[in-house]
């Protein structure tokens, strides 16, 4: 999570002198990366998965499940096994990585290095994540397990829900009612980001979810768990004057947001075109695949009516004033901000003929100077208009002994407002003086309970990049229906009850649909490496470079783009629903064609899509819908939302016994032979 650095951090009032310090050089570190590896082409495909565990600690007596607040000790112990088995020349590719995050309780882990486009790599993905499991599990107390969960369903309940159990009273950075100081990772960084994301605002943070109202669930509902009298900060009259909402959950840190887990995909692309043509395919992906992968319904001990974190982190890092969310007349800042930095992509950045100005329709401000500054350098509008669009923002943790660095050797600056942007999908420039090409991450999705179904996403997003890449696919609808995906997808139910906006066809004109013939994997020219008399060569490996087919003569693109898209279920944009929209995974299938793909391979490839694909269709239930199916048809459940600790703890029981394979899972996990 962002820059980890050993240092004397800020307090706001001191950071804010520095702000356009760090953003004039943040700027110049740009533009050397730029001047150096505009040109840069050939990299092949390589990509990697972030996983976030949450550590649980169970009291079988007291029948509770709490967050262990061990991660300092827990990583100490997992880096020092990880750098004796890297000690073994044999094993050090395949050594996983682990890293701090947020929470006190949570685990970032990632593999050793970076996978290969591969066949072998790509279906090494699941037995990899469970090598990181049983690392982790390994090294672990007895009584406590590494959970991949989206929310923590009793985080910031009244009682004792860590381990050791702190008082909230002391939350010195959130000045939260719910949570203590001490859930937070101590590195200096984050208290910091905490602190000054509430002293920027002015306020603290107020995130309010939508109540699940069950059949005696008290209404209106006001939340007699929040602990109006007890706090020693000023700023809780806030939730008492309005703050909180009535038949709303109400959370007030960081932690809340922050403290959640995902499962993030990161890919090296051939050039800087590739990779700016592949984030913005992926834009509209974005909210599908959060619908696909919800699994957080339940938030400071209550159930929801919604199914997904997004909301929830975006509201935990609001660091925007009175002024720049709206709420009163621009006097002393500089630009009225639509979404919190924590939100969705607000811009398409690729020069591709298949991007239309029209697609970008929202209020995206930027910074003008910086804009007209990048834009001098020879950088393109777009890409000029995306950077200075991130930099409307302040830095938030600045350490004394980085004010000034070297800007042809250092890119802190620009990181440190780059990736507390953290948007559905993000653009990356490769770091200085390494190896690493121009990458694009892949954000959205929350993590799953098992490491079949992360494996099963994360294979998934993979080959659906190289299909839509391959195919040459158009996947470009307004960024304003993006958003109202967002909001969608994190519905209730939002697989079967919603609809959304997509392209009425994703294939070009003039161009066969590739799932009803073998396509060529992207070739478009008469003479091609790929092909032998005409027939497509099977490749064993994916692929990172796919030439773009040239703009029609005709100008067939030049319509209403209202006329391009139109509302479809998540079965129909996945499953296909004629013969002109075949759907994605059938795309994907028929890149699979495309590659030399054994039997046995595909019939490991056939178990991971079949998952999707049942998902898509709604035959097997989404994490969040488990969940909540778990909670209320639990003895213990009063039908009146609240999840106890006893619930919590069966739960917790259920969600390892169903990693480990234990306990089955009918309509919710494929049945396994």
């Amino acid at each position: 999570m962002g820059l980890l650095f050993l240092g004397t951090p800020l307090s706001w009032d001191e950071a804010k002198h520095y702000a356009d310090h760090v953003r004039t050089h943040g700027i110049t570190q740009f533009l050397h990366i730029w001047d150096c590896l505009k040109d840069r082409c050939g990299d092949e495909l390589l990509w990697g998965d972030e996983i976030e565990y949450m550590v649980v600690q169970f009291d079988d007596q007291e029948k509770n499940a709490k967050l262990s607040l061990r991660q300092t000790e827990i990583l100490a112990k997992l880096q020092a096994i990880v750098s004796d088995i890297a000690t073994d020349a044999s094993k050090a590719d395949s050594v996983p990585t682990f890293h701090p995050e947020y929470g006190r309780y949570m685990l970032e882990s990632t593999p050793g290095a970076p996978y290969t486009g591969c066949l072998r790599d790509l279906l090494s993905v699941e037995s990899n994540m469970r090598y990181r499991r049983h690392l982790a599990r390994k090294y672990l107390k007895e009584n406590e397990i590494p959970f991949t969960l989206t929310s923590y369903p009793r985080l910031g309940v009244p009682g004792v829900f860590t381990e050791p159990y702190f008082d909230p009273k002391n939350a010195v950075s959130s000045h939260s009612l719910f949570v203590p100081e001490e859930i937070t990772n101590p590195h200096a960084r984050f208290p910091t980001l905490t602190a000054n994301i509430r002293r920027r605002r002015s306020s603290k943070v107020a995130i309010n979810l939508p109540l699940f109202i069950d059949e005696h669930t008290p209404r209106p509902f006001v939340d007699p768990t929040i602990p109006w009298q007890r706090s020693i900060y000023s700023e809780d009259a806030e939730a008492k004057n309005g703050a909180a909402l009535i038949d709303h959950i109400y959370m007030d840190a960081m932690a809340f947001g922050m403290g959640c887990s995902c499962l993030q995909i990161t890919f090296q692309s051939c050039n800087i075109a590739e990779a700016r043509r592949l984030y913005d395919a992926l834009v509209p992906v974005a909210p599908l695949m959060l619908a696909l992968t919800a699994a957080s319904p339940l938030w400071r001990g209550y159930i929801a009516d919604v199914d997904c974190r997004w909301d929830v982190v975006a509201g935990s890092v609001d660091d925007r004033t009175d002024e720049e969310r709206g709420l009163k007349p621009l006097k002393h800042d500089r630009f009225r901000i639509p979404k919190s930095r924590y939100g969705s992509v607000s811009l398409y950045i690729s020069e591709s003929w298949l991007n239309r100005p029209e697609y970008n329709d929202i209020d995206a401000p930027h910074d003008e100077a910086i804009f007209q500054r990048l834009k001098k350098h020879g950088i393109d509008n777009l890409l000029a208009r995306h950077i200075a669009h991130l930099f409307i923002r302040d830095p938030l943790v600045v350490f004394s002994e980085t004010i000034v660095q070297d800007d042809t050797t250092s890119n802190d600056h620009f990181e440190n407002i780059q990736s507390t942007n953290w948007q559905t999908i993000r653009f990356k420039p490769p770091p200085v003086n390494t190896s690493i090409g121009w990458r694009v991450e892949f954000r959205s999705m929350e993590v799953q309970m098992t490491d079949f179904e992360n494996a099963a996403f994360a294979i998934f997003v993979v080959l659906l990049s190289r299909a839509i890449l391959s195919h040459n696919l158009n996947l470009y609808i307004p960024i304003s229906k993006v958003d109202e995906n967002m909001a969608r997808a994190q519905k209730r139910d939002a697989v079967g009850s919603q609809k959304f906006y997509f392209r009425k066809s994703m294939i070009l004109p003039g161009d066969v649909s590739p799932s009803s013939s073998v396509c060529s994997s992207g070739a478009t020219t008469p003479v091609d490496p790929h092909r032998t008399n005409g027939i497509p060569k099977k490749d064993r490996i994916l692929r990172n470079c796919f030439p773009l087919v040239p703009k029609p003569e005709d100008g067939v693109l030049d319509g209403s783009i209202e006329d391009e898209y139109t509302e479809m279920t998540i079965q129909e944009i996945m499953n296909g629903k004629t013969d002109t929209f075949p759907g994605l995974i059938p795309l994907v299938y028929a890149y699979l064609e495309t590659l030399d793909v054994s039997e046995e391979e595909r019939h490991q490839f056939d178990q991971y899509l079949d998952l999707i694909r049942r998902r898509s269709d709604g035959s097997l239930k989404t994490g969040a819908s488990w969940v909540r199916d778990f909670v209320r048809s639990h003895p213990a459940y009063k039908l009146d939302s609240v999840v106890n600790q006893e619930i919590n703890y069966d739960l917790m029981v259920a969600a390892d016994e169903i990693e480990r394979g234990v306990r089955k899972a009918p309509g919710f996990l494929p049945t396994q032979d």
